[in-house]
């Protein structure tokens, strides 16, 4: 397992996180059924100011990826001056906003204040099916600033829950991500926080089409990530060494995606960075607090008391995460190196973030 060994000698994100998530505000136009901030209509006077915000970021090492989310940055009227800062520091600032009238018109403005990317959410192959998660006409919203992020050469990321709604559209939302000039699609798996309830999620016996059939995906010029679905990681090291896989709702999504798209171009997606909620990922609210992740609802302590790599480094939850000390199937996983299971899907559960990820479609022989 060539991909596994690759890893295996790497001090795992002990000293920084990759990926840096700030929750700039909880306010948003929006109210999406499964929003994970469960975002407001107005501000909280508790958000972190600018520059305690400057504070932070001066911490981070260059090529830190640090993503602008919330809420909808945009309504925070420091957002360009702090994507500016970011640059100038080495970082790579990365923005999350809400599809919006507002965000089409600001595109130029965040490419030329030093944006690497933006990412556009896009919950359906068609607005019926979008529109039902996040409210009527969000999906023009989401298409046009998609578009026109393309057409300013920022790096455009759709970002795609898994959805009961939206699960046989994936080979058209394939189609449609061709035809906007996507190249990027982070795919996330429903965690029951905020406004989201797992009476939206596909069934878990879907959850394995669902990874084989992304693995299919890669293999048409577009790189996948996964949100609380490590496990995809495993799905392209085995199909990289030539396991193959098979169900009938499998067979008919990748046959209507070659009808769509024709046959393969490339062979399978090499990797992606192992990266798990704590480990190489950190989150920071909207007030300061820190997480794992901005799906596991368990705080470590703010950043206005102790710094955030302080906090990252010494935090004996997180030291333990990046040890790979976990328990149940997920502890004895031969991928636990590569995967580690959802930790937020596991605190979720069972309020125990070491448990095994009880959705994971892989047990071990």
């Amino acid at each position: 397992m060539q991909f596994i060994t690759l890893f295996q000698n790497l001090p795992m994100f002990s000293d920084a996180p990759h990926l840096v998530f700030w929750e700039m505000t909880k306010a948003c136009p929006l109210t999406c059924l499964h929003c994970r901030a469960n975002s407001l209509t107005s501000r909280l006077p508790d958000e972190l100011t600018t520059e305690e915000a400057k504070n932070f970021l001066r911490e981070l090492p260059p090529r830190t990826v640090v993503i602008f989310t919330g809420g909808d940055p945009l309504i925070r009227d420091d957002l360009i001056e702090l994507i500016s800062f970011s640059r100038s520091l080495g970082l790579i600032p990365s923005v999350a906003p809400a599809p919006s009238k507002s965000l089409i018109e600001k595109i130029d403005l965040l490419k030329k204040a030093g944006a690497s990317s933006i990412s556009i959410s896009i919950d359906g192959a068609t607005s019926e099916t979008h529109d039902k998660l996040r409210g009527y006409g969000n999906f023009n919203y989401a298409i046009q600033s998609a578009k026109r992020g393309v057409e300013v050469g920022l790096g455009v990321q759709i970002n795609t829950v898994i959805w009961r709604e939206s699960f046989t559209e994936l080979p058209r939302m394939v189609k449609l991500l061709k035809e906007l000039g996507v190249k990027v699609w982070e795919v996330f798996f429903l965690i029951p926080v905020g406004r989201g309830k797992y009476s939206l999620d596909i069934d878990y016996s879907n959850y394995m089409d669902v990874i084989q059939f992304l693995v299919d995906v890669t293999t048409y010029g577009i790189a996948v990530r996964t949100v609380e679905a490590p496990f995809f990681r495993r799905a392209l090291l085995e199909r990289s060494e030539g396991k193959t896989y098979e169900s009938p709702t499998y067979i008919k999504m990748i046959n209507e995606l070659r009808s769509l798209q024709g046959n393969p171009i490339n062979p399978p997606q090499k990797s992606t960075l192992p990266t798990r909620d704590g480990s190489g990922i950190i989150f920071i609210s909207y007030n300061g607090d820190v997480y794992p992740s901005g799906f596991l609802p368990l705080r470590l302590g703010n950043i206005r008391e102790k710094s955030l790599l302080s906090i990252y480094r010494e935090n004996p939850i997180l030291k333990k995460i990046r040890e790979e000390k976990m328990g149940g199937r997920c502890g004895k996983c031969e991928f636990s190196i590569i995967c580690g299971g959802s930790r937020a899907r596991a605190y979720t559960l069972s309020k125990d973030p070491f448990a095994e990820d009880p959705l994971c479609p892989y047990f071990t022989t």
